[in-house]
């Protein structure tokens, strides 16, 4: 009888966290967590393409898990993600993943709030895993408050984001610092050729995994509206006041067309919240929370 594939995948990960996965009921795995969970536990460097909501932390979370060697206090892991927030919902996936690993520590290392607090974590007791924006990752880097010498996966989340976002140079520049004998895994939803150079530039010989790259017909349904520039504003407010959404995302190419749409939303009534990177963390993350419990 030919073995079931997610049967043997499981059989391969550590027992806290074939517990864990039962607690949180992970029933099945997902098409990404089945392609990619064995080359990452085979020792492989693997570029994943992936869209949103596919299950890839877990896919990653898990190998990082299962490949810790937790007797060793001292950094093996590091996630590497575009945004804060991203950095924290990692962060919160991978503790809940490892919840029955013994004393594992894992850290979240972003700019926008002290870096004194950050530093006395680094330097007091060494995390095993640091989910980290580049930017930040590399001031502590640079002033000796860590370093990578015991450094076996990297992961490169979103890697698409990271580098539309401008990370190129830090992330060539935290590379350069690492020790060859590592895994690096790189997951985008996208893969173009600057995503291509990037996986040159830090892999060696890395398995190519497609999965979920594409959401299933009738998920997402699209409009397109050419309007002239002056009419833009009054465009969107009328199609909020007509759909009535109990939420809505709406994006805009720069801070000042964001500035100038909040108030004419907010003259109109409509209740809105800005979201930037001007913001200190504790304001993304007052908003980021009104957004979702619905008072905006």
């Amino acid at each position: 009888m030919t073995a079931n594939p997610e049967q043997t995948l499981r059989a391969r990960l550590p027992a806290a966290l074939l517990q864990t996965l039962q607690t949180l009921n992970y029933i099945a795995l997902t098409p990404i967590q089945l392609a990619a969970l064995p080359a990452m536990l085979d020792g492989h460097d693997v570029r994943a393409q992936a869209k949103t909501g596919s299950g890839k932390t877990a896919a990653f979370g898990l190998a990082l898990l299962a490949r810790l060697k937790l007797e060793r206090i001292e950094l093996q892991g590091l996630v590497l993600c575009p945004t804060r927030e991203l950095a924290d919902q990692v962060a919160a996936e991978l503790r809940r993943l490892g919840a029955a690993l013994p004393n594992l520590k894992i850290l979240t290392i972003y700019g926008g709030v002290a870096i004194g607090p950050q530093q006395a974590s680094l330097t007091k007791h060494a995390p095993h895993l640091i989910v980290a924006t580049p930017g930040r990752v590399l001031d502590h880097l640079e002033k000796h408050h860590l370093n990578f010498d015991t450094l076996t996966m990297l992961v490169l989340d979103e890697a698409d984001r990271l580098l539309d976002m401008g990370f190129a140079d830090s992330m060539a520049a935290l590379t350069e610092r690492m020790p060859d004998a590592r895994q690096t895994w790189l997951f985008s939803a996208t893969f173009p050729e600057s995503v291509d150079r990037l996986s040159v530039l830090v892999q060696k010989n890395a398995v190519r995994i497609e999965a979920d790259i594409s959401h299933a017909n009738g998920v997402i349904e699209q409009h397109f509206y050419d309007v002239a520039e002056p009419e833009k504003s009054a465009v969107v407010r009328q199609l909020l006041l007509h759909h009535q959404a109990e939420s809505s995302l709406i994006f805009c190419n720069t801070k000042l067309d964001l500035a100038e749409l909040l108030r004419e939303l907010t003259a109109a009534r409509i209740p809105v919240l800005a979201l930037h990177g001007d913001l200190e963390q504790r304001d993304r993350a007052e908003v980021l929370l009104r957004f979702n419990n619905g008072s905006a």
